[in-house]
């Protein structure tokens, strides 16, 4: 608790901001090496927004070359073959550079998954808007451990690191999948690519990856620990449990899950680089034959462990996407109806359940691997069962929109447009919840469709929600609400038409794994279904891929010119209710210039009889107001 203490200490001295005598910190103190948690969150949203960009630029180069087999990249295919080489990028037949190989595109495909979920989503969901948000909304001057925060970040930029040098040694990055299943995981890139390099063993694509994994699960482990800490013991006065905002309570089950749902993952991760880099065998199999010959593993390990280790935290780590993502759609929908939201107690009641429920569904995701009857029920059962929690907080949400007097701002046109994507992302799953149908879907791209709809249209869009609605107590002004609504409009559509044709394929048997989009399976790419071929939705697709790219180039224009050039408001433009409006713009160092004492619930909207139709937390009832003290009566 000695962090605690002396955050809080600095916190209330840094409060008074104005004093002259006040410290200015180095630059590098400030904003790099920061323990501010609204530096580190910003550090995480910038980072986390830069690889989901990166992670989408993958895609593109994918979903190019499934809709146009063996045809270079254009425009910029020699500059791909120059910066990830001849592993990942080969001439076509035309002899122009830049044509994607089949190496390549497994290697994309696993690092898109990778980058889009641990080093995309995570980072920004859940550490840059909790880390930002969190402390404003329940008072606190700082997280309860400033230090490990920043450790926090700074472990999770080593792990970029090493994610990002994997494109650049022999052989290229990361080829097994973004679940990097044993055995193949285990000896991909284990015979040296080149053999002048004398590391090749240990410095590859696959080692680089479980290596940059470790690091990216200690940071997210160390903001766990933090987050729960934070919302535990940092409170305001009067800020009990059913006064706290709903995002506060998603991001508080969401460190909750990462707590106990990473370890498991973390000891696996190194179980899995003990077994690449020192010849362990805990998850390869004794007499494995690779290329014609005995392989050297003979310690009997098992790769379905690895399978169980990793979906413990994988479909954890899905509610973990998605918890955030619905407490920003919860504030934004509560700030924009002018009402508050509906069965706020049934919400949290619904999360908590889901939590649990989501520990207990993991192997639906391993139907393949032959499990007993029984065993599958149970699991069956589970998974439609975590279907009830997930409605429970859909129909809150919707609910909350009935006899609103809504306000159709940027971000609320994103939080609505999140209710039905995300709807559509549950209920597709429902059918894979059943082993008779996922052995037909498994690894279809029904499955590619269904998870996109619940992390793309639906998480990523209330990261844009949150991004518009915050973005002026972050920089004191407003982002261009034209630009905000051209973002909207092309993002909604393209990519409907980008995910929407793929449960068509996935029906029709298309695999995921094709590099051709499945033109080498004439009894599927011939298939016709609703009067187009299989490899012609891949066209349909692919082109709304890259017009969903061309339309976030408004969104990134936007965000970095509102900086300077938005228009300037005050402390709370949307008139919400919650305390992280109630700080100056941009909040100081400590946050809070007032002595705070909340006093009522967090979406008290439109309440009758109120002179306003918001009434902040912060603000007494008439009962505690203080009473004028009357005047002496003069003496004759």
């Amino acid at each position: 608790m000695a962090d605690a203490h002396a955050a809080t200490h600095d916190s209330h001295g840094h409060g008074e901001h104005h004093d002259e005598n006040h410290h200015v910190l180095p630059f590098w103190r400030q904003w790099i090496f920061s323990t501010d948690h609204k530096v580190i969150g910003l550090q995480y949203g910038l980072s986390g927004l830069s690889f989901l960009f990166f992670g989408f630029l993958l895609m593109m180069v994918m979903r190019w070359q499934i809709a146009h087999p063996g045809e270079a990249v254009p425009f910029f295919g020699a500059l791909l073959q120059k910066t990830f080489g001849v592993a990942a990028f080969s001439n076509d037949a035309l002899g122009r550079m830049g044509m994607l190989t089949q190496d390549g595109y497994n290697s994309f495909g696993a690092m898109h998954g990778t980058i889009m979920v641990f080093f995309g989503i995570v980072p920004a969901a859940f550490a840059a808007f909790g880390n930002y948000v969190v402390p404003l909304q329940i008072g606190a001057p700082d997280m309860t451990f400033p230090r490990i925060n920043m450790a926090s970040f700074w472990c999770f930029f080593i792990s970029c690191v090493f994610m990002m040098v994997s494109f650049f040694v022999p052989g290229g990055s990361a080829k097994s999948g973004w679940t990097s299943y044993p055995p193949l995981s285990g000896i991909a890139d284990s015979i040296a690519a080149d053999p002048n390099f004398p590391w090749d063993h240990f410095f590859n694509g696959q080692t680089l990856w479980i290596t940059g994994m470790v690091f990216n699960i200690t940071a997210s482990l160390l903001g766990s620990v933090n987050f729960i800490a934070t919302i535990i013991q940092l409170r305001a006065p009067g800020m009990t449990w059913m006064r706290l905002p709903f995002f506060v309570w998603a991001q508080f089950i969401t460190a909750f899950l990462l707590l106990l749902a990473f370890p498991p993952l973390e000891a696996a991760g190194v179980m899995h680089l003990m077994d690449r880099a020192f010849g362990s065998s805990f998850f390869m199999p004794t007499g494995l034959v690779v290329n014609g010959q005995l392989a050297d593993w003979a310690g009997g390990g098992s790769p379905i462990l690895w399978q169980h280790l990793f979906w413990f935290l994988a479909h954890p780590e899905v509610y973990v996407l998605i918890l955030p993502g619905i407490g920003i759609v919860a504030e934004v929908i509560a700030c924009n109806t002018r009402k508050p939201l509906y069965g706020y107690k049934a919400m949290v009641g619904a999360i908590f359940v889901l939590a649990f429920l989501s520990f207990i569904v993991w192997a639906h995701h391993m139907y393949m691997t032959g499990m007993g009857a029984k065993v599958s029920a149970f699991f069956q059962t589970t998974t439609i069962m975590i279907s009830v929690p997930s409605v429970i907080l859909l129909t809150a949400l919707l609910l909350s929109l009935w006899g609103g007097s809504i306000r159709f701002t940027t971000p609320m046109l994103f939080a609505t447009a999140f209710l039905p994507q995300f709807g559509i992302g549950g209920l597709t799953g429902i059918p894979l919840a059943f082993n008779a149908v996922d052995l037909y879907l498994h690894d279809t791209y029904y499955v590619i469709a269904h998870f996109h709809y619940v992390v793309a249209p639906g998480t990523i869009f209330a990261l844009f929600a949150g991004i518009y609605h915050w973005y002026p107590k972050i920089t004191g002004r407003l982002m261009n609400d034209m630009l905000g609504k051209l973002h909207f409009w092309g993002s909604v559509i393209f990519i409907n038409g980008l995910f929407l044709p793929m449960f068509l394929q996935g029906m029709a048997g298309v695999h995921r794994r094709w590099y051709d989009g499945g033109a080498t399976y004439e009894q599927i790419s011939k298939k016709v279904v609703f009067g187009h071929t299989s490899l012609e939705w891949n066209n349909v697709s692919s082109f709304c891929a890259f017009a969903l790219g061309a339309v976030q180039l408004i969104f990134i224009w936007n965000l970095f010119t509102s900086w300077r050039a938005g228009r300037k408001v005050g402390r709370n433009p949307w008139e919400c209710t919650t305390l992280d409006w109630d700080t100056p713009t941009p909040p100081p160092h400590g946050n809070f210039d007032k002595e705070l004492r909340v006093y009522r619930g967090p979406y008290e909207y439109s309440v009758p009889g109120a002179d306003k139709d918001f009434t902040p937390q912060t603000e007494p009832p008439p009962s505690a107001e203080p009473k004028a003290v009357p005047e002496p009566a003069l003496v004759k």
